[in-house]
């Protein structure tokens, strides 16, 4: 069975349509990259499966489970967590504490246990920094885990983020441009550490990527997009020679 099985995806803002009949599929283990140019629909796709957006038509399905039936904290608890373009970070909070957020919707929750703080909870919260410390080894991170994210270059608040999403042990992870704003070594330490998440942590990858040096290192299979329409789905070799593709990149004369 599928990881993830995206069937006739359609979301429209008013009359325009940011996705239209969007179908793919991405397997255990796999790192899926999906490409296209700006306002192809990529972002959305993210965004139906996290639950901000909600679909007019179409099914997302996780391991079978129709998942645009639940809310959004339901989609996570699943074992689906994923970064954004844009940073969202709690800027004053240590990196350790942002890593700690990540652990939430692994944390079962009570008030009065809580206030008097049973060994269940100490257990608990040990059980989180444990965690959260596995995830600073394997990135690489230790020698920041008490730094304010505010402090941080851009380069390493990625990181974070990466490593808060990871701190969620999801199943399936989904990354909007990894990438983007790294520097050419931040990147290629980027492509190390994807595919440690894949080989170490067993998890399945969809990347919404720019950089096709990045997605021709990892990605096991790609899908193009253009104008919420799939184009193409296949090897990295595949997408790029196909015409239509060209054509959404480079335009008609190519």
């Amino acid at each position: 069975m599928s990881t993830l099985t995206v069937d006739g995806l359609t979301v429209a803002f008013g009359g325009i349509k940011a996705l239209d009949e969007v179908s793919f599929h991405v397997e255990p283990g796999e790192v899926f990259a999906i490409i296209g140019p700006n306002g192809a629909g990529k972002s959305t796709i993210f965004n139906a499966i996290s639950r901000i957006y909600t679909a007019r038509a179409g099914s997302i399905r996780f391991h079978g489970r129709e998942i645009l039936e639940l809310p959004p904290h339901e989609v996570v608890r699943l074992g689906i967590a994923r970064t954004f373009q844009n940073i969202e970070l709690f800027e004053k909070a240590t990196v350790l504490q942002n890593l700690l957020v990540g652990r939430h919707s692994r944390v079962r929750r009570s008030a009065w246990r809580e206030f008097l703080f049973l060994p269940g909870v100490r257990r608990g919260e040990r059980a989180a920094r444990r965690k959260v410390e596995e995830i600073l080894d394997l990135l690489d991170m230790q020698h920041l885990r008490d730094a304010l994210v505010c402090d941080l270059p851009y380069g390493a608040r990625k990181n974070v983020e990466l490593a808060r999403a990871l701190c969620a042990e999801p199943e399936l992870l989904l990354l909007d441009e990894p990438a983007s704003g790294l520097n050419p070594e931040e990147t290629a330490d980027m492509s190390f550490w994807l595919k440690d998440i894949k080989e170490e942590l067993g998890v399945t990858i969809v990347m919404v990527e720019h950089d096709m040096n990045l997605v021709g290192r990892i990605a096991n299979r790609v899908m193009a997009l253009a104008g919420g329409r799939v184009l193409s789905v296949g090897s990295v070799e595949e997408v790029q020679s196909n015409e239509r593709v060209q054509t959404a990149y480079l335009g008609a004369a190519a």
